[in-house]
Order: structure tokens, then C-alpha cells, then sequence
């Protein structure tokens, strides 16, 4: 007895995320199967724990295509009328989560039919990055990475040299798993541009790096002139300081010198009390004068009365230049009249 027969075979799928994929599922109906179509796709999880996913589903004569959101619209029947025989499935923009098992199961009663396919979707390298680790000096092992941020596994790297053979240094020593390039005791040859090449399956990469090797470094040179550099900085430093501090104690001083009022000076003299003193000191002097001797005295004005800055010495008279003015009014000093003996003509005093 003829029944529903599934033509397509099994297959297996390897696709680079962002492509497209068809999975084929074509049947063949036989007169004995007289009852409605359906066609269902179903997403088999690895996990055998979670259950089946229906993707897609034709039946009496609809699409449905709605069940699973992470494919509503990426998913659809190859052919818009399922029941003239083909059932496949487009895949549009393939996601790294599409990868898995899917089945293809077609119905019409009595005859019932199934396959699976397996569906792998790679990432393609990207993101590739060169880098060099060690110093990059004659005489010393360095050591070119190179690694991709994006793919999927399995990913290998390939070195070569920028140049018209591309042939790496002769003790050069690659690892195509770990995309390490080793250059031992490196020389000025080794100078140049090189570049790694990392793929998989579904796509390759690429990056490059310059490579500069260099005469070694004076270090001694760089640590003497280091030292030299810095203990010039702390004199420098150590001056101003010094400028600083002095400027300070400076203007600390003037400030104190200022302000201070010194305790073992005695305060100035008053101006009356210097006039009181050279009054009196007058006074004296007039009382021993005689009445002759007043004649051509001349009181000093007061405005020619000696300073506060000006000291006599103790007994001292001043001096004063005859004149012919007449001679003070006593009575208004307040001195004291006294008696000078004369002498008579015979030579007696009277």
C-alpha cells in the first residue's frame, strides 16, 4: 500500500551567523491519503529536560507562523502553498541561538512522515586584535599575539610577514591554536610589519602590527641623569624655601619693631615743663643780678624757649647776648629783690 512519503533526505547545516538557510522537507502524497494536510516544523532543544517548540505550521489550507517569538519573522515556508509537495523551511538571518535540531513532520491521515535536520550556525572571527609582548631590542625574545573577540570555535591563526616572500625569521616558532608568534634573539632584520590571518569555518579576520627593534637602551645613562635631574630639583626647591623663610622674618621683624613700645625708655618731656624749667633757672639767674647789671638784659621770648629735645646740664646758665631793652619788670616774675653793696668814694662799702 503507496503512503505519504518525505523525498528529501536527512542533511546536516553550517552556516555563518548573519546568512540565510533553506532546510528542505518535499513529500509525496499517495491516493490513499485523503485526509487534511499538515505540515509542522519543530525545534528539538539539546536539552532533552525542555520540551519541543512548534516554529511554523500549515494547516487546513492556513499558515501559522506566530508560536515562536525568536523567529517570528525570520521564519517562513519556502513555497507560500505547502500542499503542492514542498515543505521546506527559509531561515532568515541566522542568530548563533538558531543553531539545533529541527524536524520536519508532514500529516495526512493515514499517512504520517518525519525528518530531521541539524542546523549549526557559526560566528565568524572579528575583532581580531596583533599585539607584542617583551622589548623590543636586539638580543631579546619577543613574542606577537593575536586573537579574535568574535567566533566560533574551532579558530586558528596564521603569522606571516608583510614583505615579497612573506617568510617569518628562521627561529621564529608559531602556534596556530594560540596565535602566539615567538622570535628568538631578534635582530634589526626582524624590523617590519607582520600580519595574522584568524578563521574557522565560516570566515577569516586579519590585523597587523608594526615591529621596531632597537640597539639596547643606556640604562645606566637614564638612571645618572634621573639622579642629576632630581637632586638639582630639591636645591632648586630647597632655596626657595630659604627665600621664602627669610622674606617671612623680615617683614615678622619690621612688624614687631613697629608696634613695640619699649619699656626702658622714659616718656618725652612735656613742653611746659621744659619752659617751667628754663623759667625758673632764669629767676635764679636774676636774682643775683644787680640793678645795673638788669640794664640791657633782654627777655627771652617764649617761642625761643628750648625744646623737649634740649637738656641742660645740671648748674648750667644759659648765655645771653646783651641788649638794649630794658630790663623785666621783677615784680611781674615773681623774683625776689636783693641788695648789692656799693662803694663810697673813700673805699668803704655802704
Amino acid at each position: 500500500t503507496r503512503s505519504l512519503t518525505i523525498t528529501s533526505s536527512d542533511r546536516s547545516f553550517e552556516k555563518a551567523q548573519g546568512e540565510s538557510v533553506t532546510l528542505p522537507c518535499t513529500f509525496v502524497l499517495s491516493d490513499e491519503d485523503g485526509g487534511p494536510l499538515d505540515i509542522e516544523w519543530v525545534l528539538i532543544p539539546a536539552d532533552n529536560q525542555k520540551k519541543e517548540e512548534i516554529i511554523i505550521m500549515y494547516a487546513v489550507d492556513r499558515i501559522y507562523n506566530k508560536y515562536y517569538g525568536a523567529t517570528t519573522g525570520r521564519m517562513q515556508f519556502t513555497d507560500p502553498d505547502p500542499k503542492s509537495g514542498d515543505g521546506s523551511l527559509d531561515i532568515l538571518n541566522l542568530k548563533s541561538a538558531d543553531t539545533g535540531t529541527y524536524q520536519c513532520k508532514v500529516k495526512k491521515a493515514p499517512g504520517v512522515q518525519s525528518q530531521k535536520i541539524q542546523l549549526t550556525v557559526l560566528v565568524k572571527p572579528a575583532r581580531t586584535k596583533c599585539s607584542v609582548e617583551g622589548s623590543q631590542e636586539i638580543g631579546k625574545d619577543i613574542t606577537l599575539k593575536c586573537a579574535s573577540q568574535e567566533g566560533s570555535p574551532l579558530l586558528s591563526y596564521m603569522w606571516r610577514r608583510a614583505s615579497t616572500t612573506q617568510e617569518l625569521p628562521a627561529t621564529s616558532v608559531m602556534n596556530r591554536n594560540t596565535g602566539e608568534l615567538l622570535l628568538k634573539n631578534a635582530s634589526q632584520e626582524y624590523s617590519g610589519t607582520y600580519s595574522c590571518v584568524s578563521a574557522n569555518r565560516v570566515g577569516t579576520d586579519e590585523c597587523s602590527i608594526e615591529l621596531n627593534v632597537t640597539p639596547p637602551i643606556n640604562t645606566a645613562g637614564i638612571v645618572a641623569g634621573a639622579i642629576i635631574g632630581t637632586l638639582l630639583g630639591l636645591s632648586v626647591l630647597a632655596f626657595l624655601i630659604f627665600l621664602c623663610c627669610k622674606k617671612h622674618r623680615e617683614k615678622k621683624y619690621e612688624k614687631e619693631v613697629h608696634h613695640d613700645i619699649r619699656e626702658d625708655v622714659p616718656p618725652p618731656k612735656s613742653r611746659s615743663s621744659t619752659a617751667r624749667s628754663y623759667i625758673g633757672s632764669n629767676r635764679s639767674s636774676l636774682g643775683s643780678m644787680s640793678p645795673s647789671n638788669m640794664e640791657g638784659y633782654t627777655k627771652a621770648p617764649y617761642s625761643q624757649v628750648p625744646s623737649e629735645d634740649f637738656e641742660r646740664t645740671s648748674g648750667q646758665n644759659p648765655t645771653f647776648a646783651p641788649s638794649k631793652v630794658a630790663a623785666p619788670n621783677l615784680s611781674r616774675m615773681g623774683a625776689v629783690p636783693v641788695m648789692i653793696p656799693a662803694q663810697s668814694k673813700d673805699g668803704s662799702i655802704v
